[in-house]
């Protein structure tokens, strides 16, 4: 996370994130750093399915169709998060953190999406471990995600 902020830094860049199975713990783990406030301008938290599309205004055809878990989910939360916000790229996650299959999906698979205002590029992972053991390395990899975003 250290190697995101300062990257951000350097470039000028202010970042959002949009986050379901992480709750918060991308912007939480970046706030913790001194002077994050140069870079994270907010985080909108979106564990419901009813956030998402009530406050975000991810479209519930692409919920019904693709799942809450999915690339297309993610894109359109990324993408909106990022207005909504103000900032210069958003990043968001959905996954099952476990246990129990959702949606057909098993625990540990997760969707994401870096957004700015010209492009935006999806993921998915398949990650193993207990709940949260999940939901920090998919903080983790939000980070490398958006590292590798910004290098292209």
């Amino acid at each position: 996370m250290e190697e995101l902020f300062t990257l951000l830094k350097e470039l000028g860049y202010t970042i959002g994130s949009c986050e379901s199975m992480t709750a918060g713990l991308f912007a939480s783990t970046l706030a913790s750093m001194p002077g994050a406030s140069k870079v994270l301008r907010g985080a909108i938290v979106t564990y419901q399915t009813a956030v998402k599309t009530d406050l975000v205004k991810v479209d519930t055809d692409v919920i019904k169709r693709y799942g809450v878990v999915s690339e297309e989910t993610a894109l359109q939360m990324a993408v909106k998060a990022r207005v909504l916000l103000g900032c210069d790229l958003c990043v968001s996650v959905s996954g099952n953190a476990g246990p129990d299959v959702l949606e057909g999906k098993p625990a540990g698979m997760v969707c994401g999406a870096v957004a700015d205002g010209d492009r935006a590029v999806t993921f998915t992972l398949q990650m193993h471990g207990s709940r949260n053991e999940i939901r920090m390395k998919c903080v983790e990899e939000m980070a490398e995600q958006v590292k590798k975003f910004l290098q292209k």
